[in-house]
C-alpha cells in the first residue's frame, strides 16, 4: 500500500532524496521548507502526490497547522521525518546563549513540536513512524559541535522514551544515525561562533577527522531509507554510512571500561 510521509527540511540533503525516492515508487509526501520555491521541481512533477508547505520548524503553531493540512489533504501520515536541522560549529566556551538556543529549537524542539502533532493522528490509525533525523553525534561526542550533540543527544533520548510510550499504539520510532555525508550540514547550512585563539590547536586537531576524507553520497541513502520504513519491525536506532559503527563500538567499549574499573566507587555511593 502507498504511503503518506511528511517530511520536514526537504528542500535538500536527506530531506530532498527521501523525498523523491518515495514520489519515484508512488507514495504522497508532504514536504515543508523555508521557501517553497526550493521544492517547485517536485510540485510540478507529482502535481498529485507532492504537496508543499511553509514551514518554519521552531514555530510550535505552525508545526501543528501544517501536521493537521498534511493529513487533511491526503487522509493520513505513514511516515513522519523530521529532518530539518543544522550544525552550529563552535567550542563550548565560545557559544553564545543566542547560539544554543537556536540551536535546539531547531534540531530539538522543531522535532518534538511535529512529534507531538503527529501522534494523535497516527494513535487514531493505529499505526505510523516517526523517523527522527539524528547522527552518529547523537550517541557520540567530538570537538567543535557541543550545542550540536547537546540537540541530538536530547533527541536520542526522547525519542528512546516515546519508542516504549507509542508501541501499544502500532506506532514505530527509528533514529537514523549517519555518518559524515556530502550534504552542506558543514557549509552554508551550518553556523559558526567566533573563535577564540586558546582553541586554534583544538580546531586544528579537529578538522582532521577522518571521516571528512570519505563523505557517504546522499543519494544511496534512498534505498536505505525505504527499506527502513517498509520493516515490518523497524529498529529504533540504525546507522547510515560505514564509519559510525566503529566509532560506535570504541565509544562504548570504552564507556564500558570505565564504568567497570569505577564500580567499587559506585557500590560504595549505594550505601550498605
Amino acid at each position: 500500500m502507498a504511503k503518506t510521509w511528511f517530511i520536514t527540511g526537504a528542500s535538500k540533503g536527506f530531506g530532498r532524496e527521501w523525498a523523491e525516492a518515495a514520489l519515484e515508487r508512488g507514495d504522497s509526501v508532504v514536504g515543508t521548507a523555508r521557501n517553497p520555491d526550493d521544492v517547485q521541481a517536485l510540485v510540478d512533477q507529482y502535481p498529485d502526490t507532492f504537496l508543499a508547505i511553509r514551514l518554519d520548524v521552531t514555530d510550535r503553531a505552525a508545526d501543528v497547522a501544517a501536521v493537521q493540512q498534511a493529513a487533511e489533504h491526503f487522509g493520513r501520515l505513514d511516515v513522519v521525518v523530521n529532518n530539518a536541522g543544522f550544525g552550529h560549529f563552535g567550542m563550548v566556551e565560545e557559544l553564545t546563549e543566542d547560539e544554543v538556543r537556536a540551536q535546539l529549537e531547531t534540531n530539538f524542539f522543531g522535532a518534538l513540536w511535529v512529534t507531538q502533532a503527529a501522534l494523535p493522528i497516527m494513535r487514531e490509525q493505529g499505526s505510523g513512524h516517526v523517523v527522527q533525523v539524528s547522527s552518529i553525534g547523537g550517541i557520540s561526542a567530538f570537538p567543535t559541535v557541543g550545542a550540536y550533540h547537546a540537540s541530538k543527544w536530547a533527541l536520542e533520548g526522547l525519542s528512546q522514551s516515546l519508542s516504549q510510550e507509542v508501541a501499544g499504539f502500532g506506532i514505530h520510532v527509528t533514529l537514523v544515525e549517519p555518518g559524515g555525508f556530502s550534504t552542506d550540514w558543514s557549509g552554508p547550512s551550518s553556523k559558526h561562533s567566533e573563535e577564540l585563539d586558546a582553541y586554534a590547536d583544538v580546531r586544528e586537531a579537529a578538522s582532521k577527522r577522518p571521516s571528512a576524507s570519505d563523505p557517504g553520497k546522499p543519494e544511496a541513502t534512498r534505498s536505505a531509507i525505504l527499506k527502513v520504513v517498509d520493516a515490518e519491525q523497524p529498529p529504533l536506532r540504525v546507522f547510515f554510512g560505514k564509519a559510525p559503527l566503529g566509532i560506535a563500538e570504541r565509544d562504548y567499549e570504552s564507556r564500558l571500561a570505565t564504568w567497570r574499573e569505577w564500580q567499587p566507587v559506585a557500590e560504595e555511593a549505594h550505601g550498605a
